[in-house]
């Protein structure tokens, strides 16, 4: 039988309760999340260069599923099929509603100070908070898709099948809160212990290898024969598909399985140890990813980036963008920004009522004289629990 996947515990109020979370996270989560962030950001910083660099070009589609599917992945190692209570509604509102609102506005605020016009998102977030406004929805769907008799079967026809319906697109996220729902799913999987055989055998660790090296090989001959939009799956089905729009859903379901092998070799190779550094800012994940694209888009807009031309360039603007993600992912950055990340929602909501206090009567005391109690038995006082035997006594 599986057995469950350590999985570090969650943030909690109180010092002393966080610091003591803070020492039981699983740096093999924390390790793989550390590289995801840092594939997401590197891609994001030369995004404005990559169509013209072969090299760019091709480590984009080879590191492809180690980006966003992981990522999704991930999310769903960390969330609950639980029922969908007061309090899980509550953070949920903390850590994705409010956050995707919060980084929107400092989005639309920093458009319009490079220029652009203010505008208010909400059908459609901007850029990378797309994502929060999906595993808002992933998180809402998972414990009515954990009771279907076959889960992963159910949500990859769904996924292949949403992108024949051209009402599912962008906005709200649809199409690719459905696409990736089997992704979100099987990480959910994970989390419970599923293919702990290949996570633990020794005859998966050179299959990893091979996966690893297999998709940079095809990014590497083939980057320009792989579509940008086959890998994103925000869009409908196209007539422009080569193998026509009948049988375009092959494509996407070949990209989801590719991603789930990828990611699950991914896994497997990284160290489940802590390692010195990248542990302790694999633990920002979710702050890099939210940030750097603060960071990174006046460089952009400004056309900074789109100047880089020269190999020792390109190389120095990789290296900037690791510097980022380092630096973001820090715990004196986490803290300065925490407020953002995890704003405080006391003051949304009313107090708890408090638990009311067990009342008890006592029994009047007998003023009348009573015959005297049976040797065989003994009394049983008034409030003691009706399904209680009376002692017998010796």
């Amino acid at each position: 039988m599986d057995k469950p996947l350590p999985r570090p515990a969650t943030a909690i109020d109180g010092s002393e309760r966080a610091a003591r979370a803070e020492r039981a996270r699983n740096p093999w989560w924390d390790n793989t999340r550390f590289v995801s962030a840092t594939l997401i950001v590197v891609l994001h910083t030369v995004g404005s260069i990559m169509e013209r660099e072969e090299v760019l070009h091709s480590f984009h589609i080879a590191s492809w599923a180690f980006r966003v599917p992981a990522f999704v992945m991930l999310a769903g190692v960390f969330s609950s099929a639980g029922p969908l209570g007061p309090r899980p509604l509550r953070t949920l509102l903390r850590s994705i509603v409010l956050p995707a609102l919060v980084f929107s506005l400092l989005f639309s605020l920093e458009s319009r100070w490079l220029g652009a016009a203010f505008t208010v998102h909400v059908v459609q977030l901007p850029w990378t908070l797309w994502f929060l406004m999906s595993l808002f929805f992933w998180r809402l769907l998972l414990p009515l898709v954990v009771q279907l008799r076959y889960p992963l079967i159910v949500t990859t026809g769904v996924a292949l099948a949403v992108g024949y319906i051209d009402e599912f697109g962008m906005a709200f996220s649809a199409s690719r809160t459905l696409v990736y729902m089997p992704l979100f799913y099987l990480g959910w999987r994970i989390g419970q212990g599923y293919l702990h055989t290949w996570f633990t055998s020794r005859w998966s660790l050179p299959v990893a290898v091979a996966g690893i090296l297999a998709s940079c090989v095809a990014g590497w001959l083939w980057h320009r024969d792989i579509k940008g939009n086959w890998l994103s799956m925000r869009h409908p089905y196209s007539v422009a598909d080569p193998m026509s729009l009948e049988w375009a859903w092959i494509i996407r379901l070949l990209v989801l399985a590719s991603a789930a092998a990828l990611v699950l070799c991914l896994l497997r190779l990284m160290p489940r140890r802590r390692l010195p550094l990248i542990s302790a800012l694999g633990a920002g994940g979710f702050t890099i990813y939210l940030l750097h694209p603060l960071v990174i888009m006046p460089f952009r807009e400004q056309g900074w980036i789109s100047r880089v031309n020269t190999p020792v360039e390109i190389v120095g603007l990789v290296l900037c963008a690791v510097l980022l993600t380092m630096t973001l992912g820090s715990p004196p950055v986490r803290r300065l920004v925490q407020p953002l990340t995890r704003p405080s929602i006391s003051w949304l909501f009313a107090p708890a009522p408090p638990r009311p206090q067990p009342v008890f009567t006592e029994t009047p005391t007998e003023t009348t004289t009573s015959p005297a109690p049976s040797t065989a038995t003994a009394t049983v006082p008034a409030h003691r629990n009706a399904t209680e035997q009376p002692a017998t006594a010796t």
